[in-house]
Protein backbone atom coordinates (compact mmCIF):
# COMPACT_ATOMS: atom_id res chain seq x y z
CA UNK A 1 0.00 0.00 0.00
CA UNK A 2 2.74 2.26 0.53
CA UNK A 3 4.74 2.04 -2.27
CA UNK A 4 1.49 2.47 -4.35
CA UNK A 5 -1.26 4.35 -2.90
CA UNK A 6 0.06 8.17 -3.97
CA UNK A 7 -0.14 6.90 -7.48
CA UNK A 8 -3.03 5.02 -7.18
CA UNK A 9 -4.90 8.22 -5.46
CA UNK A 10 -3.77 10.49 -8.64
CA UNK A 11 -5.32 8.00 -10.76
CA UNK A 12 -8.11 8.14 -9.20
CA UNK A 13 -8.40 11.86 -9.01
CA UNK A 14 -9.00 11.38 -12.86
CA UNK A 15 -11.62 9.81 -12.13
CA UNK A 16 -13.25 11.96 -9.53
CA UNK A 17 -13.32 15.18 -8.63
CA UNK A 18 -14.24 14.86 -5.03
CA UNK A 19 -12.15 14.55 -2.65
CA UNK A 20 -13.80 12.57 -0.03
CA UNK A 21 -14.39 10.21 -2.36
CA UNK A 22 -11.46 9.70 -3.76
CA UNK A 23 -10.45 8.54 -0.72
CA UNK A 24 -13.13 6.28 -0.35
CA UNK A 25 -12.41 4.85 -3.24
CA UNK A 26 -8.63 4.59 -2.54
CA UNK A 27 -9.79 2.79 0.87
CA UNK A 28 -12.31 0.77 -1.43
CA UNK A 29 -9.37 -0.54 -3.38
CA UNK A 30 -6.28 -1.60 -0.86
CA UNK A 31 -9.24 -3.23 1.19
CA UNK A 32 -10.36 -5.46 -2.43
CA UNK A 33 -6.89 -5.99 -3.16
CA UNK A 34 -6.37 -7.11 0.22
CA UNK A 35 -9.35 -9.23 0.46
CA UNK A 36 -8.58 -10.52 -3.32
CA UNK A 37 -4.58 -11.49 -3.06
CA UNK A 38 -5.27 -14.81 -3.30
CA UNK A 39 -6.97 -14.32 -6.32
CA UNK A 40 -3.95 -12.68 -8.04
CA UNK A 41 -2.56 -14.40 -10.80
CA UNK A 42 0.68 -12.06 -11.45
CA UNK A 43 -0.34 -12.10 -15.27
CA UNK A 44 0.72 -8.41 -14.87
CA UNK A 45 2.10 -5.99 -12.45
CA UNK A 46 0.93 -5.53 -8.61
CA UNK A 47 0.57 -1.75 -9.73
CA UNK A 48 -1.76 -2.61 -12.45
CA UNK A 49 -4.19 -4.75 -10.67
CA UNK A 50 -4.31 -2.18 -8.43
CA UNK A 51 -5.24 0.62 -11.21
CA UNK A 52 -7.43 -1.87 -12.44
CA UNK A 53 -9.51 -2.13 -9.33
CA UNK A 54 -9.62 1.34 -8.67
CA UNK A 55 -11.16 2.00 -12.18
CA UNK A 56 -13.86 -1.20 -11.07
CA UNK A 57 -14.44 1.08 -7.57
CA UNK A 58 -14.56 4.41 -9.28
CA UNK A 59 -17.45 2.95 -11.69
CA UNK A 60 -18.99 1.40 -8.96
CA UNK A 61 -19.21 4.92 -6.99
CA UNK A 62 -20.48 6.32 -10.46
CA UNK A 63 -23.73 3.81 -10.64
CA UNK A 64 -24.07 4.26 -6.60
CA UNK A 65 -24.55 8.70 -7.28
CA UNK A 66 -27.25 8.25 -9.70
CA UNK A 67 -27.94 12.10 -11.23
CA UNK A 68 -24.66 12.96 -10.88
CA UNK A 69 -23.13 14.88 -14.26
CA UNK A 70 -20.92 12.57 -16.33
CA UNK A 71 -17.93 15.52 -15.82
CA UNK A 72 -17.88 15.20 -11.99
CA UNK A 73 -14.37 12.90 -13.10
CA UNK A 74 -12.57 16.12 -13.98
CA UNK A 75 -9.75 16.38 -11.48
CA UNK A 76 -7.77 18.96 -9.81
CA UNK A 77 -4.66 19.18 -11.78
CA UNK A 78 -2.90 21.18 -9.65
CA UNK A 79 -3.11 18.27 -6.87
CA UNK A 80 -1.74 15.85 -9.68
CA UNK A 81 1.14 17.97 -10.74
CA UNK A 82 2.15 19.19 -7.19
CA UNK A 83 2.30 14.82 -6.36
CA UNK A 84 3.94 14.20 -9.47
CA UNK A 85 6.55 16.34 -8.01
CA UNK A 86 5.98 19.70 -10.16
CA UNK A 87 8.02 23.34 -9.13
CA UNK A 88 10.77 23.58 -7.07
CA UNK A 89 12.05 27.06 -8.68
CA UNK A 90 14.01 28.91 -6.53
CA UNK A 91 14.06 32.09 -7.51
CA UNK A 92 10.84 33.93 -7.29
CA UNK A 93 11.08 34.98 -10.94
CA UNK A 94 11.27 31.15 -11.43
CA UNK A 95 8.32 30.45 -9.20
CA UNK A 96 6.16 32.85 -10.72
CA UNK A 97 7.03 31.15 -14.14
CA UNK A 98 7.11 27.67 -13.15
CA UNK A 99 3.17 28.54 -11.81
CA UNK A 100 2.26 29.93 -14.92
CA UNK A 101 3.68 27.01 -16.65
CA UNK A 102 1.54 24.48 -14.51
CA UNK A 103 -1.43 26.62 -14.70
CA UNK A 104 -1.40 26.54 -18.46
CA UNK A 105 -0.72 23.05 -18.57
CA UNK A 106 -3.41 22.12 -15.72
CA UNK A 107 -5.92 24.51 -17.97
CA UNK A 108 -5.07 22.27 -20.95
CA UNK A 109 -5.48 19.08 -19.34
CA UNK A 110 -8.35 20.15 -17.47
CA UNK A 111 -10.47 21.50 -21.08
CA UNK A 112 -9.54 17.64 -22.16
CA UNK A 113 -12.12 14.60 -22.44
CA UNK A 114 -11.81 12.83 -19.48
CA UNK A 115 -10.73 9.68 -21.68
CA UNK A 116 -8.03 11.63 -22.58
CA UNK A 117 -7.08 12.95 -19.29
CA UNK A 118 -6.71 9.32 -18.13
CA UNK A 119 -4.78 7.61 -21.09
CA UNK A 120 -1.96 10.73 -20.65
CA UNK A 121 -1.95 10.64 -16.67
CA UNK A 122 -1.46 6.25 -17.18
CA UNK A 123 1.55 6.78 -19.92
CA UNK A 124 3.07 10.01 -19.61
CA UNK A 125 2.32 10.69 -15.35
CA UNK A 126 2.71 7.15 -14.22
CA UNK A 127 4.97 6.39 -16.80
CA UNK A 128 3.13 2.85 -17.36
CA UNK A 129 3.75 0.68 -19.91
CA UNK A 130 1.58 0.28 -22.84
CA UNK A 131 0.82 -3.41 -21.46
CA UNK A 132 -0.20 -1.95 -18.00
CA UNK A 133 -2.00 0.94 -19.04
CA UNK A 134 -4.37 -1.32 -21.53
CA UNK A 135 -4.84 -3.61 -19.04
CA UNK A 136 -6.16 -0.72 -16.36
CA UNK A 137 -8.11 0.86 -18.99
CA UNK A 138 -9.45 -2.73 -20.18
CA UNK A 139 -8.30 -1.54 -23.53
CA UNK A 140 -6.36 -3.63 -26.54
CA UNK A 141 -2.47 -2.29 -26.67
CA UNK A 142 -3.34 -0.83 -30.37
CA UNK A 143 -6.38 0.80 -29.22
CA UNK A 144 -4.72 2.75 -26.70
CA UNK A 145 -1.81 3.31 -28.43
CA UNK A 146 -4.47 5.51 -30.40
CA UNK A 147 -5.68 6.88 -28.01
CA UNK A 148 -2.41 7.91 -26.48
CA UNK A 149 -1.74 9.28 -29.92
CA UNK A 150 -4.57 11.01 -30.37
CA UNK A 151 -4.71 12.45 -26.43
CA UNK A 152 -1.44 13.74 -26.96
CA UNK A 153 -2.19 16.07 -30.30
CA UNK A 154 -5.49 17.15 -28.53
CA UNK A 155 -3.57 18.38 -25.44
CA UNK A 156 -0.81 19.83 -27.63
CA UNK A 157 -3.74 21.98 -29.44
CA UNK A 158 -5.04 22.91 -26.37
CA UNK A 159 -2.09 23.87 -24.37
CA UNK A 160 -0.84 26.25 -27.95
CA UNK A 161 -4.68 27.91 -27.15
CA UNK A 162 -3.11 29.03 -23.74
CA UNK A 163 -1.57 32.47 -23.43
CA UNK A 164 2.30 32.41 -24.36
CA UNK A 165 2.35 29.15 -25.97
CA UNK A 166 0.71 29.67 -29.03
CA UNK A 167 3.85 29.86 -30.82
Amino acid sequence: MERHQAAVYRFVRTLVRDRAACEDILQETFLAAWRGANGFRGESSARTWLFTIARHAAMRHFRRRTGEPEREDIAALDDLGAAAGWGSAVTPEAAAIASEERAAIARALEALDPEDRRVLVLRDLEQMSGEEAANVLGVTLPALKSRLHRARLRFAAQLRKEPGHGR
